[in-house]
C-alpha cells in the first residue's frame, strides 16, 4: 500500500558531505514520523535522526551536529543532510515513515529499500 524510495547514497571521502532523499508514496492517510536508519555488517539497525510532524526532532549521539533531518510533508518526503562524514558512517541508510493508510487505521512502519553510503578515502 505505501512505498519508499531513497536515493543520494554514494561513495565520499571523509569530512564530506551527502544529501539523502526519500519520498513515500501510495495510500497514505497521514504521516506522523519519518526517520532514517543505519545498518553495516556485523552491527544492528540504529535510528540516525526521525522527525515528527510537529517538527521535533531526534539524533544518534554520534551523528548529532553532524546531521541535519528534514521533512517536506506535502510531499511526504523526508531528507538527511550529511556533514563532516567519518568512516564509521559508512552503511546502508534506510527510510521509514510511520503511516496511517485511513481514517480508522492505526500506524504502521513502512520501510525503503535502503541506499548504500561509503565513506573512504
Amino acid at each position: 500500500q505505501v512505498q519508499l524510495v531513497e536515493s543520494g547514497g554514494v561513495l565520499v571521502q571523509p569530512g564530506g558531505s551527502l544529501r539523502l532523499s526519500c519520498a513515500a508514496s501510495g495510500s497514505i492517510y497521514s504521516i506522523n514520523f519519518m526517520g532514517w536508519y543505519r545498518q553495516s555488517p556485523g552491527k544492528e539497525r540504529e535510528l540516525v535522526a526521525g522527525i515528527f510532524n510537529g517538527g521535533s526532532t531526534n539524533y544518534a549521539d554520534s551523528v548529532k551536529g553532524r546531521f541535519t533531518i528534514s521533512r517536506d510533508n506535502a510531499k511526504n518526503a523526508v531528507f538527511l543532510q550529511l556533514n563532516s562524514l567519518r568512516p564509521e558512517d559508512t552503511a546502508v541508510y534506510y527510510c521509514k515513515a510511520q503511516v496511517r493508510t485511513g481514517y480508522y487505521m492505526n500506524y504502521r512502519d513502512y520501510w525503503g529499500q535502503g541506499t548504500q553510503v561509503t565513506v573512504s578515502s
